[in-house]
């Protein structure tokens, strides 16, 4: 969540438009001993830098496509034009707030209005929780379904090609999902939506983990 003394962040401040000459060192070691290059979390920039770098595909171990939903988290189309060459995947995130532009503007006001609480009850938590409870009630989180996960695999695919794709829920560090997405138990409904898309099998299988091994 932070840029570090050699890579840029994509929610922090950046230091160096991507990776550090040191950081350019790091990818390169990471390569010799056989460590996957994970790029969830990092700049676009050093995306890119590091996908320059690396001489091993890399991975996005739990995003989203940036050409749908214009959060930081996500992957902007240009550097999904690179993974073809460097055969690195994209696994799909399932955070609402990542994958819905409502459920993120949705978040986004919640978070101002627990600041705004905050504010004003510096001396009670309860105050905020209670308050934000009421905030909730009038204003619910908006559903994220199934299909929407579906639509970032699939513009994934469109931009990079069925070998650049897997998923990756990011059930330990979320606290809502996707509706009929609550656990990996639920991964057939997500598969079910594909094959009405007109998914084969063999695109399926290799969503399923064969584009990541």
């Amino acid at each position: 969540n932070q840029t570090t003394e050699w890579a840029d962040s994509a929610t922090d401040d950046p230091k160096y438009g991507g990776l550090s000459p040191f950081g350019v060192e790091v990818v390169h070691e990471m390569n010799r001993i056989g460590m996957l290059v994970d790029l969830s979390h990092v700049s676009p920039d050093t995306m890119k830098a590091a996908i320059a770098a690396s001489r091993a595909p890399v991975i996005f171990s739990h995003s989203s496509a940036r050409g749908l939903v214009d959060h930081p988290r996500n992957v902007p189309d240009d550097v999904l034009r690179m993974l073809p060459t460097n055969g690195g995947v994209v696994m799909v995130n399932f955070v609402p707030e990542f994958i819905s532009d409502a459920a993120y503007r949705w978040g986004a006001e919640r978070n101002a209005e627990e600041a705004r609480l905050k504010a004003f009850n510096r001396a009670s938590k309860a105050a905020v929780e209670a308050g934000l409870k009421t905030w909730e009630a009038a204003h619910p989180r908006p559903v994220v379904t199934v299909s929407t996960v579906a639509d970032h695999i699939e513009h994934i695919v469109k931009i990079a090609g069925y070998d650049h794709v897997g998923i990756g829920g990011d059930f330990d560090g979320i606290t809502s999902t996707p509706q009929g997405l609550a656990g990996v138990g639920d991964y057939p409904a997500l598969f079910a939506e594909l094959i009405r898309r007109g998914w084969s099998d063999q695109n399926l299988a290799k969503l399923a983990g064969g584009n990541l091994l």
